[in-house]
């Protein structure tokens, strides 16, 4: 899984990309989710999230993806779960002073934002992880704020 999670941050242009189509394209499905139902949908939408994201980013399911404001880094796969940095322990050559086989994952996402057109979002500090949303789909969070922030317009 590390080198596929590498992978991912050596193409978080393209992954960037394709999430921007991914997420215009489940924005449009939300009269039909709404129709079904947020809740009848959770589980078979997190399962395809998880197989998905799980293979690609190495997803932790925390239920508040912030992978497009990381560099396609995950910042759950850090062992502190640090969500706005690194700690003071990353050593010299860019390893997790945990893992040492491990690079830091916000020394991937800074990679990773370097290649994205919306890298800036990495400054954007993330609220804290609510333990709550734990295995939630964040796909469908997303749709759901997105429509309601339109129907305000």
């Amino acid at each position: 899984m590390y080198a596929v999670r590498r992978w991912s941050v050596r193409r978080a242009r393209l992954l960037e990309a394709i999430y921007h189509h991914f997420e215009l394209i489940i924005t449009r499905l939300h009269p039909i989710f709404k129709t079904i139902g947020y809740a009848r949908l959770e589980k078979p939408v997190a399962v395809a999230e998880r197989v998905i994201k799980g293979f690609l980013f190495d997803c932790q399911m925390c239920g508040q993806c912030v992978l497009s404001s990381t560099g396609m880094s995950c910042p759950m796969n850090c062992p502190k779960q640090l969500r706005n940095g690194p700690c003071g322990g990353v050593r010299q050559d860019g390893n997790c002073e945990l893992i040492p086989d491990m690079q830091c994952v916000w020394v991937a996402a800074w990679e990773g934002k370097q290649r994205m057109r919306e890298g800036a979002n990495i400054q954007i500090v993330q609220p804290p992880v609510n333990a709550q949303l734990r295995g939630t789909s964040s796909w469908l969070r997303v749709v759901k704020e997105k429509a309601s922030s339109e129907s305000l317009i």
